[in-house]
């Protein structure tokens, strides 16, 4: 095969999987978007539908995620990536056909269980496609599945809420994942393990444990899923409630809310998504410490209009805050990713991207919407109503954001020296 014609091929890879990471975040992300109908059909609390509708997609998804991972740092990741994509399409689906609180859990479960299987496995398919040298950018383009799937999951989830009710919706998203799901089947080939490292890396199978350890030892890792996952609990646990308070706040309907917030997913994040990788790009050929500490020089900017959000009684003043805010939120994800691959053997790449997507998902969706929701509801009755009291649980968790940029700016402290022992930049 010919350079030209193996680049080919890894570029389709990496657009192809770039979509099915879309559609991971858009089969998430939806549940935000029609929240409120949701929980006003079932008859539910705010801490009630945070429950089933975060808490008990992260429970299935944090307790097999590792597991799956494991087992994809020794089978063919592309057959997982196409049976975890079927599986949760199918059961984003079944979330449409719900008539009950119990029968939602249970296809939220399966949603969780499927989604497990998506983002480990390619991640770890690119980084055997691409040398050291480019994953943080070929990660951070993966990364725009992350913008798309959200204004997926907004824009056109409300629209199609609409006309078709919460329960249309699922079904909508659920049906186009299982044709994505064999496409990946029938077009993706399994690369060898470490086949673009710069040095040799043990490429026999490794236990959890010993990837555990292997992350404590390295600091970097530790500080790059430290920043990821606190990152994730600030950024997309304030854009989880954001529409719920969008509607209770100033009055909006949820296609309403979600026409405001989806071209920020889509313009923001998108145009921010290619900034990122641009500038990772340039940044990385000479010194990835550039990365780290551009990642929390954002992040730490960011931060104080993602408080201001949540102060202002203007919905123009607000709006203008999520615009800063929105974009940000996308720009940590895929250098944290490509970085995060360098800095361990191939032999536990899915297995570490899985544990970074454990911490990061029980940040985001246990502890973000259950505790908002439980602050929220015990705040009601003593601020003048839900939408006060949300606002201020909202206040509470946007300063998070100063703790993932400090844990970016101490990656970079030992990033060269882990580097150069697991890919031999």
């Amino acid at each position: 095969m010919t350079g030209h014609s193996t680049g080919t091929r890894s570029a389709y890879v990496l657009v192809l999987l770039t979509l099915v990471y879309a559609f991971n975040i858009a089969d998430r992300f939806v549940v935000s978007t029609i929240l409120e109908p949701i929980r006003l059909d079932l008859g539910l609390s705010d801490a009630s539908i945070a429950l089933i509708t975060g808490v008990a997609l992260a429970l299935f998804y944090v307790s097999i995620g590792l597991p799956v991972a494991q087992f994809a740092d020794r089978a063919n990741r592309r057959t997982i990536i196409a049976l975890a994509i079927t599986l949760w399409s199918v059961m984003t689906a079944a979330c449409g056909r719900a008539q009950t609180a119990t029968q939602f859990v249970l296809a939220r479960f399966g949603v969780g269980i499927g989604e497990a299987g998506g983002t480990p496995p390619s991640t770890s398919i690119l980084a055997d496609l691409y040398s050291p040298q480019q994953r943080p950018a070929v990660l951070t383009f993966f990364a725009l599945g992350a913008p798309l799937g959200a204004w997926i999951g907004s824009s056109l989830a409300g629209a199609v809420a609409v006309h078709h009710g919460w329960r249309g919706t699922f079904v909508a998203l659920g049906l186009p994942g299982v044709l994505l799901g064999a496409l990946v089947y029938l077009t993706v080939r399994e690369p060898p393990r470490g086949a673009t490292d710069a040095t040799t890396t043990p490429t026999a199978p490794m236990s959890l444990r010993d990837t555990l350890i292997h992350i404590r030892r390295s600091r970097a890792a530790f500080h790059l899923i430290g920043g990821g996952a606190v990152c994730t609990l600030w950024g997309w646990g304030l854009l989880w409630w954001t529409p719920t308070y969008l509607v209770r706040a100033f009055h909006l309907t949820v296609t309403q809310a979600g026409e405001i917030l989806g071209p920020m997913h889509l313009i923001g994040g998108v145009a921010a998504t290619l900034a990122t990788y641009w500038a990772v790009a340039s940044l990385g050929r000479t010194d990835t410490r550039r990365v780290s500490w551009l990642m929390a020089t954002v992040v730490l900017l960011a931060t104080v209009p993602s408080i201001l959000i949540f102060t202002t009684p203007s919905l123009s003043v607000a709006t203008a805050w999520l615009w800063a805010v929105v974009p940000a939120i996308y720009f940590f994800i895929g250098p944290t990713m490509g970085l995060l691959q360098n800095v361990v053997p191939a032999a536990i790449r899915s297995q570490t991207i899985a544990f970074l997507m454990f911490v990061a998902n029980v940040f985001n969706l246990v502890i973000a919407p259950q505790v908002v929701g439980l602050v929220s509801d015990f705040l009601a009755p003593r601020v003048g109503g839900s939408a006060n009291s949300l606002q201020w649980a909202l206040i509470g968790l946007a300063p998070t954001g100063f703790w993932g940029a400090w844990h970016y700016w101490m990656s970079a402290r030992t990033l060269r020296d882990d580097q150069a022992r697991a890919s031999g930049i």
